[in-house]
């Protein structure tokens, strides 16, 4: 008997170990501290592009991955005189996008974020071959960086996108101005420019508005174009700017010449982004922090749940952000909704931003 207690503990052991062999391990035991690297790759440097990479760290920092303690972040900002574009200038770029996608994917980081579609477009199959997960952002149209459609990148690829269906925006814009039935938009062979005007007719004839729109070179002035659309008063009741670098060149010219051109003529401006738009009274689009907020929320997923890009949707941003500039609706002496101004919050600079219903 004193030998049968005796070998007791032992047994007990034994039958235990399947049972403990069946807990939950840890988390700690299964992913010890380690720091991530991160290239960030894109052409030219524009402030959405850097709201979108704020927007992007934001994200990572909520969840645990910030500079200075466990991230380390390589940004390569690619030097092209988009004024001059051209084919050749295009053909430039892309070769050094290229270069850089081979050089980043020698070092093999643990992600690339690329930021805008140019940089997209030429990386990803470089990056794809390295095995080297891709996550986009800034890119109006998904189709035009290879996507396989709206929601599925591709191999290797995810990211977050500007393209939203035109038809809130427009319906909005509609809310205040009821009896609008014309808007002028001026853009360049700029990528994103070309999809939002693209998108912005499409939806614009089915709410029976008619969108005109006139190409100019990146180096041109704006005014030109104003005119003619604009036709002495005949022409275009509004102006809408789309998602287009042009916009940014010169500290602002063209933006600054719309705004002027628009003040003098008492036509209002309204812009299709969140981007600085001097004299507009209304933004009804993308905000570039939040679609980079969105790559961000895909970041973690492959950084610390080791997802491939592959399974993971593209992400957009659903509802436009939508702000009013108090003192221009005074200076145009527009009265509006009453069911809008029953949703506006003070927001900053000292714009309103509207809720918009569920």
């Amino acid at each position: 008997m004193k030998r049968l207690f005796a070998l007791f503990p032992f047994v007990l052991m034994i039958v235990t170990l399947p049972a403990r062999a069946l807990e939950a391990i840890p988390p700690d035991w299964m992913d010890p501290p380690r720091t991530f690297r991160i290239d960030v790759l894109q052409v030219t440097d524009i402030e959405p592009y850097q709201q979108a990479l704020d927007g992007f760290l934001s994200t990572l920092g909520q969840n645990g991955i910030e500079q200075g303690k466990n991230l380390l972040l390589n940004r390569v900002k690619i030097d092209f005189d988009i004024e001059k574009g051209g084919f050749w200038d295009k053909v430039g770029v892309m070769l050094r996008v290229r270069q850089e996608a081979a050089r980043i994917a020698e070092s093999k980081p643990d992600l690339v974020l690329t930021i805008g579609t140019p940089a997209t477009r030429y990386a990803r199959a470089i990056l794809e071959d390295a095995r080297i997960p891709v996550v986009f952002t800034a890119v109006a149209n998904p189709l035009d960086v290879n996507a396989a459609s709206l929601r599925d990148a591709g191999p290797g690829v995810t990211g977050s996108t500007l393209y939203m269906d035109m038809d809130e925006s427009l319906r909005i814009v509609q809310q205040v101005f009821p009896r609008l039935r014309r808007i002028g938009m001026v853009h360049t062979d700029d990528e994103n420019g070309v999809a939002h005007v693209a998108a912005a007719k499409a939806k614009g004839s089915d709410l029976m508005i008619n969108v005109a729109a006139r190409q100019v070179h990146k180096r041109d002035s704006i005014v030109p174009a104003l005119k003619e659309l604009y036709d002495h008063g005949q022409g275009v009741q509004m102006f809408a700017v789309p998602l287009d670098t042009y916009y940014g060149l010169r500290r602002y010219e063209p933006t600054i010449d719309l705004s002027d051109f628009g003040a003098e003529n008492r036509i209002p401006v309204i812009s299709f982004a969140l981007v600085r738009v001097p004299g507009a009274i209304l933004y009804a689009g993308a905000d570039f922090r939040v679609v980079g907020g969105l790559a961000g929320t895909q970041a973690v997923k492959i950084l610390k749940k080791r997802a491939k890009p592959d399974v993971l949707p593209i992400l957009r941003q659903e509802k436009p952000t939508v702000l009013v500039d108090p003192e221009r609706v005074q200076a145009l002496k527009v009265a509006l909704p009453a069911a809008l101004l029953e949703r506006r919050t003070q927001g900053k600079d000292g714009l309103w931003q509207v809720s918009l219903d569920d």
